[in-house]
């Protein structure tokens, strides 16, 4: 039993050595790797273009080289030989740099492997993560909350809810009573700085983890595009499925997915930018080195970097899939494979019974198709029966009126109206809402009274700053009281053009 486990210990750890991240730590030249690659990339700039990065590792290259790093004791190397250019190409062989295009810029970035190296480093050569007040209340935390979400008792919430009320209130009252906030010395507020450090140091390799993930999919959907060894429809729900499990089912994936929901919310983020301001104005932060306290202030920062850069891995990939999708043709694609191979088999035939420096005669133009007797006269363009009679409508009166009844103002009937009630009255101005309701029901609809207002204006009229209440009748009799602004037309007025007697 204990000769099995020993080989599967050593047999997991054969396999974890394999690994880039290990063999970046593991390497002859391993602290020169480390410290260039901090130096280049960092959390500021993600990414540095091939030719800056050639110039600036040379450049440290030669500064170490020159004030006496190269040699250590016993003469042995400890620099690296060949060029910035050389160095950079084994570290992409070896998966610890990424090269890629950004817009028209060649670039390197820092793989997962890479990260999750540097940030081993970082923490053995910086402080160690110690056992804490802040590190256990932490892990204490997190265990209750998965003892929660694993159970989710009714009577067990409701009571660690309501003990947490009553220690608030009882909080709350003491602050009332005292006025005193107890005191946290800087020993527990720096440990606590430490452990935030050290929770959010993680965050690059996953966030780095899951832009190669995304970027590995990318690369295998457009292989079995290209390879048409399956529908293309299938091959795309899988890259969903994918899709949807690197986000659901990896702790990486996890990562992101919590990092976006706060990224997401405004509020939690300028919370987050407060309350860094608010530590490091602190004096327990001088304490800190000046780099720990840049990382303390970038931690926002940080989370958005990376964010933003599985957004930009996510829309890349969804962007050459959809390309390769439009204009990937399996029939074209077909085709040529077919005329690439009578090709070479023609080329087969010909070969044995060729001369060398024979030569071959070109095609100069293509054959032309021998056609037999086209059909020179059309089909018959007349139908064979003349079309079939029109529907009777019925009674087309009727529906005509129905038309004219559910239509625009009677311009016609309306100016006779008020021309016969501007005779009865002869004299000063009168109220149009008067007019329009001593008319009768036919052009008494609500739309009538927008032409009687249309007719008053053309031949002028003043506003009383009254109010005024009509009735007006629908075409199918409903009745509808509306309320305008009072209005008075001179009973002399001009410009009496007509309307189109709808």
């Amino acid at each position: 039993m204990s000769d099995t486990r020993v080989e599967a210990a050593y047999a997991g750890a054969l396999a974890a050595f394999k690994n880039p991240m290990l063999d970046l730590l593991h390497g002859r030249f391993a602290p020169f790797v480390v410290a260039v690659l901090s130096v280049t990339f960092t959390s500021e700039r993600s990414s540095v273009p091939v030719t800056d990065a050639h110039a600036e590792i040379g450049d440290m290259l030669e500064r170490l080289r020159a004030t006496g790093h190269g040699e250590g004791e016993g003469g042995e190397a400890m620099l690296p030989v060949g060029t910035a250019r050389e160095l950079c190409r084994q570290w992409v062989r070896a998966g610890w740099l990424l090269r890629q295009i950004e817009g028209e810029d060649e670039v390197y970035r820092l793989s997962a492997h890479a990260v999750g190296a540097l940030e081993i480093a970082g923490r053995a050569s910086g402080s160690r993560a110690r056992v804490s007040e802040s590190r256990v209340r932490t892990l204490l935390e997190a265990v209750e909350r998965l003892a929660l979400d694993a159970d989710p008792d009714v009577l067990t919430r409701v009571a660690r809810l309501t003990e947490e009320i009553s220690e608030r209130r009882a909080e709350i009252a003491r602050l009332d009573r005292t006025g005193v906030v107890d005191a946290v010395d800087d020993d527990t507020l720096l440990e606590q700085a430490e452990n935030i450090l050290h929770l959010t140091r993680e965050l690059p390799a996953d966030f780095a983890r899951v832009v190669e993930s995304i970027r590995a999919m990318q690369r295998d959907v457009v292989t079995d595009l290209r390879q048409d060894v399956r529908p293309a429809g299938e091959v795309l729900r899988e890259y969903l499925q994918r899709g949807k499990d690197v986000m659901a089912s990896t702790p990486e994936g996890k990562a992101f997915a919590g990092a976006l929901r706060m990224v997401g919310d405004p509020r939690r983020l300028d919370e987050l930018a407060t309350n860094l301001h608010t530590v490091l104005r602190h004096r327990f932060t001088q304490a800190m080195g000046p780099p720990e306290r840049a990382e303390l202030a970038a931690v926002g920062r940080r989370i958005e970097t990376g964010v933003a850069e599985v957004l930009a891995a996510q829309q890349t990939a969804s962007h050459v899939i959809t390309t390769q999708v439009r204009t990937h043709d399996p029939a074209r694609d077909r085709q040529v494979d077919d005329l690439l191979r009578d090709v070479m088999v023609g080329f087969q035939a010909w070969m044995p019974s060729s001369r060398p420096a024979e030569s071959v005669e070109p095609l100069r133009r293509l054959p032309v198709a021998d056609l037999a007797h086209l059909r020179q006269s059309v089909g018959e363009l007349r139908p064979p029966e003349p079309p079939a009679p029109l529907a009777d409508w019925g009674d087309v009166e009727s529906a005509v009126e129905d038309t004219k009844a559910w239509g625009g103002p009677g311009y016609r009937a309306i100016e006779a109206h008020l021309d016969a009630y501007l005779a009865a009255r002869p004299g000063g101005p009168v109220d149009v809402a008067e007019v329009f309701a001593a008319a009768p029901e036919e052009i008494r609809r609500p739309v009538d009274l927008l032409g009687l207002l249309e007719i008053a204006h053309r031949r002028g009229m003043d506003e009383t700053g009254e109010i005024s209440t009509i009735e007006a009748v629908r075409a199918d009799g409903v009745r509808r009281r509306f309320a305008f602004g009072g209005v008075r037309m001179r009973a002399d007025g001009e410009g009496t053009g007509k309307g189109d007697g709808r």
